[in-house]
């Protein structure tokens, strides 16, 4: 056997192990980026309870576009939708903020670049009881309800007979407490009448059954008025007009956190909605993503209620 023979007989035995192995290689991960594309798959994405209504049209309908596709939200609050973010359980998350500095460093220092799509404006909402009269309130006066200058009703309205005010919170990990925080730069824990239930819905039946309590919410759960839960919500309650930060008096004009106010500035309340992706190839959570920023997705945002990021907003003044 010359020396060309004998290494032609080493050779193809390695060669034919090399095929097998890539082949395995093919099966796990890798395998992922083949048979995954922005259009097929199946994934989880964490979604930030407030935006739950919104998602689940936006998914619904990608998947009607996309029958390959199925997206499995989680809704959660935010503080513990950004730890699945973080922890790498989900690709994807829909949330009222970025990620922090520190936030994404961590990715960055784990081989990921977190790509952050600005996709909505929203607003935070206030809401009372549909036998309290008092639903107008300042910017001041809600500042001063955070701050413990104001417990009762009587010193929002001295004719008052409702007595001790209670505030009530989705839940406190969420995106609304977060922002009262920010908001009003709260060092000091909430008043000892401030408090947390579990979900935006648990909210709204505590003020439907409580005269004297005063919910937050995120506006996407009553904005939708040919969406059955929103329109559902929305005549349980009373939507809370407020004022900006110029009306410290009460004798300014008082705006309610309609499309159009939240549009143009002039509700008070208002906040970006992203979606933020970890994805290190163009897979299902990329597609999801440029289909919730493009004209169908923002066509759906302007349905909801929410303002697109992309899309203009026409408003109409109508004169008597």
């Amino acid at each position: 056997m010359n020396n060309l023979s004998k290494i032609r007989k080493i050779m193809l035995p390695l060669f034919a192990v090399a095929i097998i192995l890539s082949g395995c290689n093919s099966c796990g991960y890798d395998s992922k980026k083949i048979t995954e594309t922005a259009t097929s798959g199946n994934i989880k994405i964490a979604v930030d309870e407030a935006y739950q209504l919104l998602m689940d049209t936006e998914i619904y309908t990608f998947e009607a576009f996309y029958k390959y596709a199925k997206i499995t939200p989680l809704n959660k609050p935010e503080g513990e939708a950004f730890d699945l973010f973080m922890k790498d359980s989900v690709r994807c998350i829909i949330a009222s903020r970025k990620l922090t500095d520190a936030e994404d460093q961590q990715l960055r220092n784990n081989q990921f670049i977190p790509k952050t799509t600005k996709i909505a404006y929203d607003a935070l909402v206030f809401i009372v009881n549909n036998d309290n009269n008092d639903s107008l309130l300042t910017f001041n006066q809600i500042k001063d309800i955070f701050t413990g200058k104001i417990s009762k009703w009587s010193d929002i309205n001295k004719n008052s007979a409702l007595g001790n005010l209670n505030v009530v919170f989705d839940n406190n990990k969420s995106c609304n407490t977060r922002y009262i925080r920010e908001k009003f730069e709260l060092k000091d824990n909430f008043p000892a009448n401030c408090f947390a239930v579990k979900s935006n819905p648990e909210v709204i039946n505590y003020v439907e059954k409580n005269k004297n309590a005063i919910g937050i919410i995120s506006v996407n759960w009553i904005s939708d008025k040919d969406d059955t839960i929103s329109n559902g919500f929305l005549h349980r309650i009373r939507v809370v007009s407020v004022g900006d930060e110029s009306n410290t008096d009460g004798k300014g004009e008082f705006y309610k956190p309609f499309q159009g106010n939240i549009a143009e500035g002039s509700y008070p309340l208002t906040r970006e909605v992203y979606m933020i992706n970890r994805e290190t190839f163009t897979g299902l959570g990329t597609g999801f993503v440029s289909f919730v920023a493009g004209e169908k997705g923002q066509r759906i945002i302007l349905k909801s209620g929410l303002v697109p990021a992309t899309m203009p907003i026409r408003l109409v003044e109508i004169k008597k």
